[in-house]
């Protein structure tokens, strides 16, 4: 191993086979091959005895892995909200794996924690925040709402004179949990985990883009954890957190907004509008992998109250050791952690607050020139296309799911189908840099061709 890693020839080779990937992603297929799947079964082997030469390693993963990847970080891919990679964010992951940096303490990684200290600041910033607001770097919004509903408990508790770290959940008193219809799945997964359980859920009717009908809410107090969101993940519809908010914070409630990927929105001048109101909140979580386009994977909770979410994420043992610098291991749940940070702020130095402009509302930009094409084909579109997300629909829902088989299958795009009030539906996400007008007149293409073959 020393001679490999003196030799470098590995990493050459490794480099050769990125850069094959990267000048060939344009041309391979969105999705892989039946061919490319079924070569997937060169790696089915029992675990050798004997070690296998590094060369090799790296030579079977590009001839039979690179292939059967999604390229996502081409101009055509659309599906589940998942950004492409700007470069300068790439090469900072490229070097700072290299690095190999434990993030969770200021001893284990200062760069990792002097840069999450830049780049919280940044995102105050860019998204108006209050100054108190305090940022945690996890692995995705699921992990950045599981954060912030955990303050939210405990703080919310705590206003009912309970200690849920000394006294736990056994006894406590009721929270009551206000969502619409429209709440993601991954916040549900989390009030599962955190022992709430979707039944004790107060639903709230949602309009038909997915948006909370205000005048549906029931009285609040503080006792109430609201959950409002800034982006649906199929129409792309924004919350009024503005009114909720002033609704919630007059009651003493707690407001957690999930903007995975619309909350940058606010970095939009055309766009921001959508946000209106969002710094009244008490939690934000949103993604750097989904619309700023930073490398997988990059996740940000963002809190208000910054002695919720550190209690309520404690971390304690004799061998920890802490700095009068910031230690990242008290704002997420991660003892040992990826050094996020770094390729985030890699990305929004790369950009600055004009490229995030550009970059976000171009992403708009290019959703608007789907939808004109798509309706001049016959499609129904079934939202109102207020950010980067498309959803349309066939005739029949049977028509709709043969065209959505017919685009993943064909290599040329990729997209997810979905329900929609009870329909099936095609939904399109916009949200990579790569993708230019020439992609959305190609994908306008594909979608008149599956058109005219189902």
């Amino acid at each position: 191993m020393a001679s490999e890693l003196k030799s470098k020839e590995l990493f050459e080779q490794a480099r050769q086979y990125a850069y094959e990937y990267i000048d060939g992603i344009h041309e391979m297929g969105v999705s892989p091959s039946e061919e490319h799947i079924k070569n997937l079964s060169h790696f089915d082997e029992v675990l050798p005895n004997q070690s296998t030469p590094a060369k090799e390693i790296l030579q079977q993963l590009h001839t039979y892995g690179s292939p059967a990847t999604m390229a996502q970080t081409g101009g055509r891919y659309f599906g589940f909200v998942n950004g492409g990679a700007i470069p300068a964010s790439l090469g900072a992951k490229w070097l700072s794996d290299v690095w190999d940096q434990n993030g969770g303490l200021f001893y284990t990684s200062p760069i990792n924690a002097k840069l999450e200290a830049i780049c919280e600041s940044w995102l105050k910033d860019i998204f108006n925040l209050p100054e108190e607001t305090v940022a945690g770097f996890v692995s995705g919004t699921s992990m950045a709402n599981l954060a912030a509903l955990t303050a939210a408990r405990y703080q919310l508790l705590k206003n009912l004179a309970w200690d849920i770290n000394a006294d736990g959940l056994n006894g406590a008193p009721a929270i009551r949990i206000i969502a619409h219809e429209q709440v993601h799945s991954s916040v549900k997964k989390t009030l599962v985990i955190l022992g709430f359980g979707v039944n004790n859920i107060e639903w709230i009717a949602s309009d038909d883009q997915g948006r909370l009908l205000l005048d549906q809410l029931p009285k609040l107090d503080n006792s109430c954890l609201l959950l409002l969101q800034s982006g649906n993940a199929n129409t792309g519809a924004f919350d009024n957190v503005d009114k909720a908010c002033d609704l919630a914070n007059e009651a003493g409630a707690w407001v957690h907004i999930d903007g995975a990927f619309g909350l940058w929105a606010a970095a939009s001048k055309s766009l921001s509008y959508l946000t209106k109101g969002m710094e009244k909140a008490s939690s934000w979580a949103v993604d750097g992998h989904k619309t700023l386009n930073t490398p997988y994977d990059c996740g940000i909770v963002l809190c208000r109250y910054p002695d919720a979410l550190i209690t309520s994420l404690q971390a304690t043992g004799e061998y920890l050791v802490y700095s009068e610098q910031r230690d990242p291991i008290l704002y997420g749940p991660e003892m040992s952690k990826r050094s996020r940070a770094i390729e985030m702020w890699a990305a929004m130095k790369y950009l600055g607050k004009d490229g995030m402009d550009e970059m976000i509302t171009t992403f708009h930009t290019r959703a608007k020139q789907l939808e004109s094409g798509l309706r001049q084909l016959g499609f129904k579109m079934m939202n109102e296309v207020v950010f980067n997300q498309v959803l349309v629909a066939c005739a029949t829902d049977d028509a709709t799911k043969k065209v959505v088989a017919y685009l993943q299958n064909s290599g040329e795009i990729w997209l997810g189908g979905t329900t929609w009030n009870g329909k099936a539906a095609i939904r399109v996400s916009i949200c990579s840099w790569q993708t230019t007008e020439a992609d959305i007149e190609r994908t306008i293409a594909a979608f008149g061709k599956a058109k005219d073959v189902v």
